[in-house]
């Protein structure tokens, strides 16, 4: 094969823009690379205090009549884990992946708004602090994540608990619109050459898919929070029954959002498996086509199936039939996929490194939690099932055997391009057995529970209703759950102190991010990459698999890939203060320059003024009054700040 030999661009820029060192710098980038490992890093500090909320909730239930925890404390507790777990980790951590892997695989330099990012991530911080703040002023939301009226209404619940439930989603919801604008804008319009959209990524393709859910859901969740918290400030009547109000409007606007809220967590988890898969398989993914479009299809079915959640409130004949129709029929795309899954195991050359296992876990979890699932399409069943803990073992199947098990995947696959760095294998495999049998000895058993009649929400049970062993099982499997997480926590700390050097591509990765240096440089990609074909960095490693008619571009990438080292390596003799961020630009290639913003802290201090926006509506309009300071002054700062390039 031929080298092609080509002109080194540099990264040196003719002004060069401010860099910052230590805490500061994390605080002021704009790098999406940095940015996705804060939101993996807070996420999962989330993960930890959730999973300590799962922990007492199941001691609490591990034996009748126990009092280790009062009545209050604990709906404290499950309502907190609740919205923990959805809204402070799965969303989150699927976010941190969209961050780090999005730019890299349609060979961009960057997102659209660096700042925005940024803007996003501090929000998201903020929030999360503010909800759970809730607990040390002793006033935590008790209300159950769905946050139900009219329980929710001061008459029936006068502490603060709800505003600050109330608020704080408000205050996490700008983060999640800010960021699936920033996504939908970079995957629309930041893509390498020749990168079509059927030549995209899956898990790029499901970013974008679950970036515009997002921007159709979260608006109505918006609408029925400030229904609630003006309900319970202002005297407004939106669900109070006595003055008109209509309890069952806050249940139709929860679960319009909630519904697609379940693909917004589990789609992303969809998109790693569907990029893992192929790879451990060595095999192209079977029917790419019919995986994008089911995807999409998903997507758009979740905005007609939100009432299954409602059987239970007498919808009527005509209205019961509609909601099982439309549920069954979504469980047609996703059963899609998982043939396709299956399709491209059959047959192939298949490894099980730790992303492999995650993703067997994924699949074989997830398919349990859907037909479990389509048991509530069917109204009468759904009657005797739902406010049991057959529910509460259905959707931990699903987000948590399916949404947890899939990222964790991903964690495992791309560690090593975020931190040039391998994870153990022998310490990763016992992860994935202790957390696959664990959760099935936690969950399995409450299956069974709520089919002999145990229903969810209470904080005790009276002995000899049969209840008492299932339980005792299930804490057992939660703490073995725990140990599992110790040894991923290990794990990392053991990788990012001596763990085995990565190499640019330790999977045989078939995406255009395993072309690039682990950790990736700056800038990601000294020169744009064309796109030739789908799976094109996989097709140029290994022409002789797929034809002579992609010999010749096999010549041109490998080219690029010289280019690509080569110009890391002049970043780090020749621009050894190179700064953290890229724009992409086509013209400063020619130039031999790669030209990028400065970093800002403009974004943080937004954030911060935002949040005690919201905070003031419950501890004094002088907050209110301080965060709008903070916020016009970070606006302003960031509208006049000057971009390098």
């Amino acid at each position: 094969m031929a080298t092609i030999v080509q002109p080194v661009p540099t990264t040196a820029v003719e002004a060069r823009p401010r860099v910052y060192r230590g805490l500061w710098e994390w605080v002021t980038t704009v790098d999406h690379k940095k940015i996705g490992i804060l939101y993996g890093v807070t996420a999962f500090a989330f993960f930890l205090i959730g999973g300590i909320e799962a922990l007492l909730i199941r001691l609490q239930l591990a034996v009748p009549n126990n009092t280790l925890i009062d009545p209050e404390t604990y709906n404290q507790l499950f309502t907190m884990h609740g919205t923990t777990m959805i809204f402070l980790v799965v969303m989150p951590l699927s976010v941190a992946l969209f961050n780090i892997v999005v730019p890299l695989q349609i060979g961009a330099r960057d997102v659209a708004f660096p700042r925005l990012n940024a803007l996003s991530y501090w929000i998201f911080l903020t929030g999360g602090i503010f909800l759970n703040l809730s607990w040390i002023t002793g006033h935590a939301p008790n209300g159950g994540w769905f946050g139900y009226a009219p329980n929710t209404e001061r008459l029936y619940n006068p502490g603060p608990g709800i505003d600050f439930w109330a608020m704080g989603l408000l205050v996490l919801g700008t983060a999640s619109l800010a960021g699936a604008f920033n996504f939908i804008v970079t995957i629309l319009n930041l893509r390498a050459p020749g990168m079509t959209m059927m030549r995209l990524p899956v898990f790029t393709w499901m970013t974008l898919v679950v970036s515009f859910l997002i921007i159709f859901a979260f608006p109505v969740i918006t609408v029925a929070l400030l229904q609630i918290f003006i309900d319970r400030n202002f005297g407004t009547n939106f669900f109070v029954v006595q003055n008109g109000g209509d309890p069952l409007l806050w249940q139709h606007l929860f679960w319009i959002f909630g519904h697609p809220e379940v693909y917004i967590l589990i789609l992303p988890a969809m998109g790693v498996v569907s990029e893992i898969v192929p790879v451990f398989a060595r095999k192209p993914l079977f029917g790419y086509a019919v995986v994008v479009y089911s995807g999409v299809a998903i997507a758009f079915v979740s905005y007609g199936v939100w009432a299954h959640h409602m059987f239970a409130t007498g919808l009527g004949p005509v209205g019961d039939a509609v909601f099982v129709t439309t549920t069954m029929a979504v469980a047609v795309p996703t059963g899609v996929k998982i043939f396709n899954w299956i399709a491209t195991l059959w047959g192939g050359a298949i490894r099980f490194p730790t992303p492999m296992l995650m993703a067997l876990g994924f699949i074989s979890m997830f398919v349990i939690g859907g037909l479990s699932g389509v048991t509530h399409a069917v109204a009468p069943s759904d009657w005797q099932q739902t406010d049991s803990y057959y529910i509460v073992a259905h959707f931990h199947y699903v987000l948590f055997g399916g949404a947890i098990f899939g990222l964790f995947a991903g964690i495992y696959y791309w560690w090593p391009k975020v931190t040039g760095r391998l994870l153990d294998e022998k310490l990763g495999k016992l992860h994935f057995w202790l957390m696959l049998i664990g959760f099935n000895v936690t969950f399995g058993p409450m299956h069974w529970l709520g089919l002999n009649g145990m229903p969810r929400r209470y904080f005790t049970y009276l002995p000899g209703m049969g209840w008492d062993t299932w339980n005792l099982v299930a804490t057992i499997g939660a703490f073995i759950m725990a140990a599992s997480i110790l040894v991923f926590l290990h794990n990392a700390a053991r990788s990012l102190r001596r763990g085995a050097p990565a190499g640019n591509d330790p999977w045989d990765g078939r995406t255009l991010e395993w072309s690039i240096p682990s950790p990736p440089p700056a800038y990601n990609f000294a020169v744009i990459p064309h796109v030739r074909g789908r799976d094109d960095w996989w097709l140029q490693k290994h022409p002789h698999l797929h034809g002579a008619e992609v010999e010749e571009a096999a010549e041109l990438r490998s080219a690029e890939v010289e280019v690509q080292v080569a110009g890391h390596k002049v970043a780090e003799t020749e621009a050894p203060s190179a700064p953290s961020r890229s724009s992409p630009d086509a013209a400063d290639d020619a130039h031999g320059q790669i030209h990028v913003p400065d970093p800002s802290y403009f974004p943080f201090i937004t954030a911060i003024g935002l949040t005690l926006f919201g905070a003031g509506f419950i501890y004094g309009l002088w907050i209110t009054g301080l965060g709008v300071l903070l916020m016009l002054y970070g606006i302003y700062g960031w509208c006049f700040e000057p971009i390098n390039g």
